[in-house]
């Protein structure tokens, strides 16, 4: 009886569909868009590149940052966490050498130096409700959009109505609640000191969010 019943079991069960010959499909159009974009801009087939490679490390690492904060709360686990704070400390490393390149060369300073105030701490607080309930970041949107989930395309869609919103008034909230010039630290410190504290403040998170791992597992 119990056999008849196993096979009955594996009969309903849905054939898997063999997604191999898809994939390779897909690799192919997306050479033949790269190769297509080369012909009427490089610049735009590297960023084509660049948006596939990043997509691709994005879907395979799980990586977040809604889930950096949100895991050592609901789980306890600080693996994102760690891996959030190690990709600043990498893009720290980039930008203070482009910027320092810049600097001693006497020219503008690249990247946008934003002024910090009331404003940060209201954008935060909407722009973390919103992470959680919609269940992911705006990265962690768009990998999930890939995978076809319908929900996260709903998410996109009121993601990009809430930036065009927020781009529509950004004159009023730069006129009353935005300080003029932000605050950029190797101006006000110096260039080692101010590396020295962006890495000592990363070393410190990483080691407290280790330890809250490691007790949360033990």
């Amino acid at each position: 009886m119990a056999e008849i019943q196993t096979s009955k079991i594996r009969k309903t069960k849905k054939k898997r569909i063999n997604q191999i010959p898809f994939g390779i499909a897909f690799f192919i159009a997306i050479i033949g868009v790269g190769f297509f974009m080369a012909n009427n801009s490089p610049k735009t087939a590297l960023m084509w590149v660049f948006g596939v490679a990043l997509g691709f490390t994005l879907q395979r690492s799980r990586f977040c940052f809604t889930a950096s904060l949100r895991d050592p709360v609901l789980t306890g686990s600080t693996s994102l966490t760690k891996a959030v704070i190690t990709a600043i400390a990498v893009a720290t490393v980039g930008f203070a050498a482009l910027q320092f390149a810049a600097a001693s060369r006497g020219e503008a300073i690249p990247g946008n130096v934003s002024p910090v105030g009331v404003h940060t701490a209201i954008g935060a607080v909407m722009f973390g409700i919103g992470m959680v309930i919609a269940g992911g970041c705006a990265s962690g949107t768009l990998m999930r959009v890939g995978e076809g989930f319908l929900m996260q395309i709903l998410s996109l869609v009121f993601f990009i109505i809430g930036s065009l919103w927020g781009a529509n008034n950004f004159g009023w909230w730069s006129k009353n609640f935005m300080p003029k010039k932000g605050i950029f630290l190797p101006d006000v410190i110096g260039w080692m000191p101010a590396i020295i504290l962006q890495f000592g403040l990363l070393l410190g998170l990483y080691i407290l969010a280790d330890w809250f791992g490691n007790r949360k597992t033990n």
